[in-house]
């Protein structure tokens, strides 16, 4: 088995494949992403916690 002549993997060239401004706009959205997921479980943990402390009607 013979090998490519190119280079392969991470050793070759790097080409920039974006722009830094398309790279900032997807970081940015991946940021807002995660701190509102976390906005979203932290409210259900602390809604949960609210609701096991009610006492049960019934």
């Amino acid at each position: 088995m013979t090998r490519s002549p190119r280079a392969s993997g991470f050793n070759g060239r790097s080409t920039p494949v974006a722009s830094s401004r398309l790279i900032d706009a997807v970081a940015a959205s991946l940021a807002l992403g995660v701190l509102s997921l976390c906005v979203v479980v932290g409210m259900t943990v602390l809604s949960t916690n609210v609701g096991m402390a009610l006492p049960l009607i019934g």
